[in-house]
């Protein structure tokens, strides 16, 4: 599966002189932006319609790990964390539990992707 995150997303092409050092750096004429996508937060009924399992933190773990053991690509970590309510896998205690969606594409329109 195509990782969606910016599938709804809008590029920006800039070949501003701002680039310049980059464009001539990477040896291209212009770059490409993604614009940040908007994300929405899983509703009460959400979480309840979606299948979650729940996955207990420890020393070592990584989202992009559990992303690739329960959705076959690691690309997919972020929607574990904004599911969980977290920017980034450092802000994650030891002995937290995480609901991991067990439905990709479910999880996906939640969060409006």
């Amino acid at each position: 599966m195509p990782n969606r995150r910016y599938r709804k997303t809008t590029i920006i092409n800039t070949d501003e002189e701002y680039y310049s050092s980059l464009t001539n750096k990477r040896g291209v004429k212009n770059i490409d932006h993604h614009v940040t996508p908007f994300l929405n937060n899983p509703t009460v009924g959400d979480r309840r319609r979606t299948n979650t399992i729940p996955h207990i933190w420890k020393y070592g773990d990584r989202l992009y790990k559990l992303a690739d053991q329960y959705y076959g690509d690691g690309r997919y970590w972020w929607v574990i964390a904004w599911w969980n309510g977290y920017a980034l896998e450092a802000e994650i205690n030891t002995g937290v539990k995480l609901l991991i969606p067990t439905n990709l594409e479910e999880a996906l329109t939640a969060l409006g992707v």
